[in-house]
């Protein structure tokens, strides 16, 4: 039993992964906010991730998966409702954001109620609204398929299923979920140039929204009050929830703008579901409101043709390679 015990133990610190997956940081961009030294990047554990999360064996009637409210061509967010869906036919109460970029984040959820990339997936897994499920039992599912057992040997270097290798797993297929080849990423690299609208509409980008939504990533990964109330029914305040702080009433998490022509139906509610909707929106802010974000103040109103022109420069951040990269899609293997 010892002699066992050795065998495994030097089989585990002689384990090496296979290869580097390729995650590359764009020319231009930040440096991840995500520490890879605790969950190397490797195809293994990526097509370990990719399976677990197509796979409907995660929530408790095996009938709701990771990919469920995040579909691939919509920049895996959630288009067919305004909130997430989940087992028995149960309802979230909110829209399901789109996973892009998710190394540069350094909080999750539209309220940042997780704070880590490795944890994130638990959420939704446990939540009795959607997945429904533990991951004690989802161990134990896994740890009885041979396919399983066989890709985290792969992927790290024994059979064994753990909770955190599960985890770990998801959140190398989150991170390899990079964004960075639209149109506007061609212009910025000189490899292309927008048409007179579209610089219009970057123009009044610039001056009216990029103080939140940050290039290159389109976010400033804070929590910002953007005039929306509270729903009547769901009731939802957003961050103070999280940290108790009247001050925090009504923020949430500023989503990337990246792909954002697919992301639809937009805000934490889903309430809008077109882009025109959302420019109305910020066309009727109540700039006297003390919760209302300072960054909103300076707004100025668009006329009809800015709000024409600024979406246009929107749809100039779609990255069809990355929406129909099969890297990404459904495992048929």
């Amino acid at each position: 039993m010892k002699y066992l015990a050795l065998v495994v133990l030097i089989s585990l610190v002689a384990f090496k992964p296979k290869d580097n997956f390729g995650f590359k940081v764009p020319n231009g961009w930040p440096q991840p906010k995500y520490t890879f030294k605790t969950n190397a990047i490797t195809e293994a554990k990526f097509k370990l991730g990719r399976q677990l999360f197509y796979d409907p064996a995660l929530s408790a009637d095996s009938t709701i998966s990771c990919a469920s409210c995040h579909l691939q061509a919509t920049g895996f967010a959630h288009t067919d409702h305004t909130v997430s869906h989940g087992i028995k036919g149960r309802i979230g109460t909110r829209n399901a954001p789109a996973l892009i970029n998710l190394a540069w984040s350094s909080s999750f959820m539209w309220d940042g109620g997780v704070n880590h990339l490795d944890v994130q997936a638990l959420a939704p897994l446990t939540s009795p609204d959607e997945m429904g499920e533990n991951l004690k039992n989802v161990v134990k599912k896994l740890g009885k398929s041979s396919k399983y057992i066989t890709m985290f040997k792969d992927a790290y270097g024994s059979k064994l299923v753990t909770g955190e290798r599960i985890l770990k797993a998801l959140s190398v297929f989150n991170i390899m979920l990079v964004s960075s080849n639209s149109k506007y990423d061609k212009v910025i690299q000189g490899k292309d140039h927008f048409n007179e609208q579209e610089a219009n509409g970057y123009k009044i980008f610039k001056h009216n929204c990029a103080v939140c939504h940050t290039e290159p990533l389109f976010t400033n990964d804070a929590f910002e009050n953007n005039g929306t109330t509270a729903d009547a029914y769901y009731k939802d305040y957003g961050r103070m929830k999280v940290t108790r702080n009247l001050r925090d009433s009504l923020k949430f998490k500023v989503p990337t703008l990246r792909n954002i022509e697919f992301t639809y139906p937009y805000m934490h509610d889903g309430r809008y579901k077109k882009l025109m909707a959302v420019m109305s929106h910020y066309s009727t802010l109540d700039k006297n409101s003390a919760i209302l974000s300072e960054k909103l103040k300076s707004m100025q109103i668009l006329s009809d043709k800015d709000k024409i022109d600024l979406i246009a420069f929107l749809k100039t951040l779609t990255d069809r390679e990355f929406l129909y990269n099969s890297q990404f899609s459904f495992p048929k293997e």
